[in-house]
């Protein structure tokens, strides 16, 4: 009896084991959750979509923005104004998008669906693109299949930046080929934000983004570089490219919550804590103004209150004054002092700024928030001596203003750009003016946009330097490009300020993260040793093996940008 007891205890206890393991799996089971293996890509594909248009917008809008000198803070600036990132600069945002696209480009295969394979290649190709300019080389081959489990999948080998290169345009070629047909066996429906399934407009962004990697290249690698862009600006209907504003891959936001709002928006919020904080940078301010440039008003805010040194009145006076005119140019408001005011406050009259209509922040002021006799010297102060970013940018939904991830500006500029070098890529001419009339459609001045190309500063003079200054300044919002094509050219010219930026010259790339560095330390150590050091490169607090002022393989050799 005792044996058969024995027997009973064990088959009940492994029945209730059994049972006891249902019970866990269905309490670890989510009733409201997506079950992987019957999700439709589609509820995955608009996450890949919005997140991807936020993280651009994030990076291009926000720090990058100070770095090429399109704004500045006067509130918590060093890392906009002076580059003193720390351990912030983060890839997990960018790989959590590559793992959603990663599940949707797996099922796209599993149900055959080429339309969609052929929008996920192009997404990979833009997020690893950004990752790699970043930083360098990174987990790409290895990257995402942590969940396979392995030392090779758990700690990725970093892949060399140039071959992340080359296989982003093997996929950008794939992406065109699949795409390239007259009718799919799936639809996108509105998921796909950008297009809604319109598989042209994504072969144009294919190729489009074929061309601004390949220009990438062009410092490194100029024969791989002509050859690429010759192949896609010849042939136009096997690489059709985006020529006009309404093939842009853009998302607008609702502006409802944080959520889904523009960066750094402040309304219904404090107006202490985001968007009073950024203010326009000079360098970018006295560019349009040279040159007429009507965007001034899309981007930036008047001054509320001028100032104006009268040099025939004396004594340590200030009075303001509404509705005049002074040497011929009307003032709405104005605030007249007198030198001895300018002495008593210890400064000169090199440091007041007396444009009647737009002032900029200088670049990385010790006290930004005091510039120009600011009424208010706190940090994110209400200066109204100073031109604070356009009043729609403070609207969760930016007045209408949409986060693109690349223009027909960017495309015209490009081949203006490989033409000038004397490559077959069309008439450098018409696409530097078709770069920026298509800029200025952009932002509501398509029909102003003749007579700015019309002045002598602007017409074109055949340079490459030209082609990118203006490439800059219709990068507004989305500066990260900018960025990387300083990085390559060193146009336009701009420069850190010694004792005050990290280092006296702007950086390269990003630190690899800390994160990474703490648990896949040795990839990592590998990766750092194939920077190449600067003078700078001890700029920043994380060792010259890991510094944004080493270079990363795309710019060594190059004598770029400094």
């Amino acid at each position: 009896m005792k044996k058969i007891y024995i027997i009973s205890l064990t088959i009940v206890s492994m029945i209730a084991g059994l049972s006891c393991q249902k019970h866990l799996v269905e309490l670890n089971e989510n009733p409201n959750g997506a079950d992987p293996s019957t999700t439709n890509p589609n509820l995955v594909l608009s996450t890949v979509l919005t997140e991807s248009a936020r993280a651009l917008v994030n990076l291009g809008y926000l720090d990058i923005a100070g770095v090429m000198q399109h704004t500045q803070k006067d509130g918590w600036a060093g890392g906009h104004n002076n580059y003193d990132w720390g351990n912030s600069n983060d890839w997990g945002g960018y790989y959590g998008i590559l793992r959603n696209n990663q599940f949707v480009y797996d099922k796209a295969v599993e149900l055959n669906y080429p339309l969609h394979q052929g929008i996920t290649l192009v997404m990979k190709s833009l997020i690893f693109g950004l990752i790699t300019d970043l930083w360098g080389d990174a987990p790409y081959s290895d990257a995402l299949k942590g969940n396979l489990g392995g030392a090779e999948n758990t700690f990725p080998i970093f892949d060399a930046q140039q071959s992340i290169y080359d296989s982003i345009l093997l996929n950008l070629e794939k992406a065109n080929t699949l795409l390239d047909e007259a009718s799919f066996n799936s639809s996108t429906g509105p998921a796909d934000i950008y297009y809604t399934g319109d598989a042209l407009k994504w072969r144009k962004f294919a190729n489009s983004l074929a061309l601004r990697y390949y220009m990438r290249l062009s410092e490194k690698l100029p024969s791989v570089a002509q050859q690429g862009i010759e192949k896609i600006a010849g042939d136009p209907t096997k690489y059709p490219v985006i020529t006009a504003v309404a093939d842009e891959p853009s998302m607008a936001f609702p502006g409802n919550s944080d959520a889904d709002s523009w960066p750094a928006y402040a309304v219904p919020q404090s107006d202490s804590t985001n968007y009073i904080r950024i203010k326009m940078c000079n360098t970018l301010v006295k560019e349009l103004l040279s040159k007429n440039d009507p965007r001034i008003r899309a981007w930036a805010e008047p001054v509320t209150e001028s100032i104006y040194v009268d040099a025939d009145l004396t004594g340590n006076i200030s009075k303001v004054v509404f509705d005049t005119t002074i040497n011929g140019v009307h003032r709405p408001r104005v605030m007249i002092i007198t030198n001895e005011f300018i002495a008593a406050k210890g400064i000169t009259i090199n440091d007041i700024n007396q444009d009647p209509y737009y002032v900029g922040l200088p670049v990385a002021l010790n006290a930004p928030q005091t510039y120009n006799l600011s009424p208010d010297v706190q940090q994110a102060s209400h200066n109204t001596h100073v031109s604070w970013v356009n009043k729609k940018f403070a609207q969760g939904n930016a007045g209408g203003v949409r986060v693109r991830l690349i223009t027909a500006a960017e495309v015209h500029f490009i081949l203006a750009e490989a033409a000038a070098k004397g490559w077959n890529a069309g008439d450098a001419e018409t696409h530097y003016n078709q770069g920026i009339a298509a800029s200025f459609s952009v932002w509501g001045f398509g029909a102003d946009a003749p007579a700015y190309i019309a002045q002598p500063e602007v017409a074109y003079d055949g340079t490459i330097e030209q082609i990118i200054t203006q490439k800059w300044i219709a990068s507004w919002s989305m500066a990260a490009e900018a960025w990387f094509d300083w990085r390559r050219t060193g146009y336009p010219e701009l420069h850190g300020v010694a004792g005050f930026t990290q280092a006296p010259e702007l950086p390269l790339r990003f630190y690899y993260p800390l994160g990474e560095r703490n648990l896949n330390g040795a990839n990592v150590e590998v990766a750092n040793n194939k920077l190449e050091t600067t003078p700078y490169s001890n700029f920043g607090g994380n060792g010259a093996k890991n510094s944004p002022w080493s270079r990363p393989w795309i710019v060594q050799g190059t004598g770029k940008p400094w």
